[in-house]
């Protein structure tokens, strides 16, 4: 299911130019992108991924995590090869960092209507784009995301939000919600640990918020690389004045992994003082990731428990039609009858 791919540019010596993220890597005949699968072949980029699913699993949407997006549904969640970022504590590097060269077998190639016949046939209420960068198979999640809208499901993307601006213009129609890891607010961590710049992934999350899609944003917190207070008030700050205080934000604890075992995991009490700080900053739902332990939603205004969580069981306890059964508060999210 080989697919000449969207968004690029053929140049007059050959080579192309990809604008499908925000690398717009030009790639020479024979050669592939930064993220491997998107490869020059006599002239046209072509989609080596298409339909080349690698996992796919149902999954609880709070796994993702999205905590105010359709609370204790089903995501089914999929994923082919490839990711435009190489993180050193990439948590799936086995499917997402792909080597030139190296061959990795699917069983078969999986159409998109068969996606959306899975998903349904589960019970799922939305279908995620996950575990690797959704953003390399954009043709694939497209060509799915319709189906599944016109099926009547939800699209989500997990993200690291790095694609380009023409991409986000087509999706957005049909992307509903998205998990943006922010893995840093400091040009020199996305440079050395990740080959990124970090102002396309601000941009994106503006981008994302202006577009209306429902917008969830993680923190991986690692030591001696982003878990300095100054740095995680930065973040909790653009959250807010940016992004706005009903953004929810994930601080998950790191384990070591991958390329980075050279540093014990998370602190929790690191993870407890970002917790405070976001509160501090205005956010009104912070949340703790990675840990034993319960991640309640409370209403910002009476303090009420809206929704209990344990681990992935979730009770919804005084939330109805998006408002605090206590006091009446308009409660940010997207809930069971769709209303932001």
């Amino acid at each position: 299911m080989e697919r000449e791919a969207w968004l690029y540019e053929a140049n007059a010596d050959g080579s192309v130019r990809c604008h499908l993220c925000s690398h717009h890597c030009v790639i020479s005949d024979g050669r592939a992108g930064l993220c491997r699968v998107r490869q020059n072949i006599g002239g046209t980029l072509y989609a080596l991924s298409y339909g080349q699913v690698i996992s796919r699993c149902v999954d609880p949407i709070e796994k993702k995590p999205l905590y105010h997006f359709y609370p204790g549904s089903k995501a089914y969640s999929i994923a082919t090869l490839g990711c435009n970022f190489h993180c050193k504590w990439c948590q799936n590097w086995h499917i997402s960092q792909i080597q030139r060269g190296q061959r990795v077998e699917i069983d078969r190639d999986v159409a998109p209507r068969e996606i959306v016949a899975d998903a349904q046939h589960t019970g799922s209420h939305s279908i995620a784009y996950t575990y690797t960068e959704p953003t390399v198979f954009f043709e694939y999640a497209y060509d799915t995301a319709q189906l599944a809208h016109a099926a009547g499901l939800a699209n989500i993307f997990v993200t690291n939000g790095y694609m380009s601006e023409d991409m986000l213009d087509i999706f957005q129609r049909t992307l509903d919600g998205a998990n943006v890891d922010l893995k840093a607010f400091r040009k020199k961590t996305y440079q050395q640990y990740i080959g990124a710049r970090l102002q396309s992934v601000l941009d994106n999350l503006v981008k994302m918020r202006e577009l209306g899609i429902w917008l969830e944003v993680t923190t991986l917190v690692i030591p001696d690389v982003n878990d300095d207070p100054g740095e995680l008030r930065d973040i909790a700050i653009f959250l807010t004045q940016e992004l706005g205080s009903d953004t929810p934000w994930h601080i998950s604890r790191f384990f070591p992994h991958y390329r980075m075992t050279d540093r014990p995991p998370t602190p929790l009490a690191t993870l407890q003082q970002a917790q405070e700080i976001g509160l501090e900053e205005g956010l009104r739902y912070v949340y703790v990731g990675n840990v034993a332990g319960s991640n309640d939603t409370f209403c910002p205004n009476c303090g009420q428990v809206l929704i209990r969580r344990y681990g992935y069981a979730v009770r919804i306890e005084n939330l109805t039609e998006g408002h605090c059964r206590e006091c009446g508060t308009s409660i940010a999210g997207v809930w069971m009858n769709g209303d932001l």
